[in-house]
């Protein structure tokens, strides 16, 4: 698979999971976040719909609780037009473009599941 194809297959991947959430679209925010340990629980804003629950013990503050609110669907549908917008982007191997590239390449090929 050539980068932009890969570039490509991950935005695809990543709209068509955030297709499949349907109204659980986000932004999220997190329910309960100071009472530990009981679960945070993660919502979505103007859709009553859990997300996730997570739970700590009380000398951890809810960073997973954190972390799945901040991934909300915009972010995904972002990163897909963010990977996508590099499948245009004609760069040499040390050209200024170079590292950038790269970073992209190594999300892309996180959300497909491979380390090439």
């Amino acid at each position: 698979m050539t980068p932009a194809e890969e570039l490509r297959a991950a935005a695809e991947r990543l709209r068509d999971l955030v297709a499949d959430l349907r109204d659980c679209r986000g932004p999220r925010y997190v329910v309960n976040r100071d009472q530990r340990p009981y679960p945070q629980r993660i919502d979505n804003i103007g859709v009553p719909y859990v997300v996730a629950s997570t739970t700590t013990d009380p000398a951890h503050p809810p960073v997973t609780a954190d972390y799945i609110a901040a991934m909300h669907p915009g972010v995904g549908n972002a990163l897909a037009a963010w990977l996508e917008s590099w499948t245009g982007i004609e760069v040499a191997e040390d050209g200024p473009l170079a590292e950038e590239l790269r970073h992209a390449l190594a999300v892309a090929r996180q959300i497909l599941g491979s380390t090439a």
